[in-house]
């Protein structure tokens, strides 16, 4: 089988990993997490959201953070922001890529930011033509790609229209997420091959949750479809507070460890990758979810 020389990672830890802890984590923290991302060879790193401090407090530092990060030639450090309102603070804060996020279910739709798919889709076309006039680059996120938590299925073709809008406006990539975890590489490929018909796969990625531990099969799966863009976070942190049940984030430690076996190149150190999540893990003074991680800590133990 032909798989892509090179994987490209977006390290989502800082923002989606983050935003749900408990302990509150220092913007010092949080830049020192972000530069030892990128001196493990990450090229994109998700640095926080642009949103309300009353609805996710942990990101309430989001322009002091984006104004003091220690930039890096080839590297690329993308906000997600939820309305104009959120772009333009984001913009004034010196942002270069936002991302915007939309569902596949309507229900999950209207507990997360509180309106139907149609109009969340249409709030970010007046963002899409700013940030083109302004030379800001504009990811785009699908959750609930693979199952709700409200509604249960989600119909391939319903992804399929939502990332289709989402590339029509002008997302450069659309980032497909299994909010929930539920998906199997089967569902995940059914899933891919709708949404290729609205999207190219080089501008598809995948963003995984490992619930029922199958976030690095459904990878597989997408390297087979064609997909070479992979969201994950650092030693597995992350979730979503309006899917409950749902566990973390497939760790970027395990998905660099897979490309590694199967020949991949992500451009990635997995030994200061691990030392990374290491750190982060520390400061919220828990294990990593990671099983590579902790592999790696244990030999380096012994």
């Amino acid at each position: 089988m032909d798989f892509p020389g090179r994987v490209r990672i977006v390290e989502v830890g800082p923002r989606d990993g983050l935003q749900n802890e408990p302990r509150r984590v220092t913007t010092a923290v949080k830049l020192e997490l972000i530069r030892r991302l990128a001196d493990a060879g990450l090229t994109a790193i998700e640095a926080t959201a642009f949103v309300s401090p009353k609805w996710v407090p942990q990101m309430a530092d989001h322009a002091e953070l984006l104004r003091a990060i220690e930039r890096r030639p080839g590297v690329s450090y993308p906000v997600l922001v939820p309305n104009m309102k959120g772009f333009e603070a984001a913009l004034a804060a010196g942002a270069q890529e936002v991302a915007v996020f939309g569902a596949a279910s309507e229900t999950f739709s209207q507990k997360n930011i509180n309106c139907s798919i149609a109009e969340s889709l249409a709030r970010f076309e007046p963002v899409l033509a700013v940030a083109k006039a302004a030379g800001v680059k504009v990811r785009g996120y699908v959750s609930c790609v693979l199952g709700c938590p409200y509604e249960g299925a989600v119909a391939p073709q319903k992804v399929a229209e939502v990332a289709g809008t989402l590339w029509d406006m002008g997302c450069y990539e659309v980032s497909l997420g299994d909010t929930i975890g539920a998906g199997t590489p089967l569902a995940c490929r059914r899933m891919l091959d709708a949404a290729a018909r609205r999207v190219p796969l080089a501008a598809l990625a995948g963003h995984y949750h490992d619930t029922f531990g199958m976030a690095a099969a459904n990878i597989y799966a997408s390297i087979e479809a064609g997909v070479a863009v992979f969201d994950s976070s650092v030693a597995g942190l992350g979730g979503c507070p309006y899917s409950p049940g749902a566990s973390g984030n497939a760790a970027t430690e395990d998905v660099v460890y897979l490309m590694n076996g199967l020949g991949i190149d992500t451009g990635v150190d997995l030994e200061k990758l691990a030392e990374a999540g290491a750190f982060i893990c520390a400061e919220l003074q828990r294990e990593p979810a990671s099983r590579v991680a902790r592999a790696l800590a244990a030999r380096r133990r012994n």
